[in-house]
């Protein structure tokens, strides 16, 4: 991946920190995670 994209990813992933982290705990107990905003 480029660097450019990579950097964008990185800053999204660190702004929904939360979200992803209450989603990822909703798939591991085998429910439906919430939809996040996109890039």
């Amino acid at each position: 991946m480029p660097r450019k994209q990579l950097r964008l990813v990185q800053a999204w992933i660190e702004l929904r920190q939360d979200e992803l982290s209450a989603d990822w705990e909703l798939a591991v107990n085998g429910e439906t995670p919430y939809k996040i905003m996109p890039l």
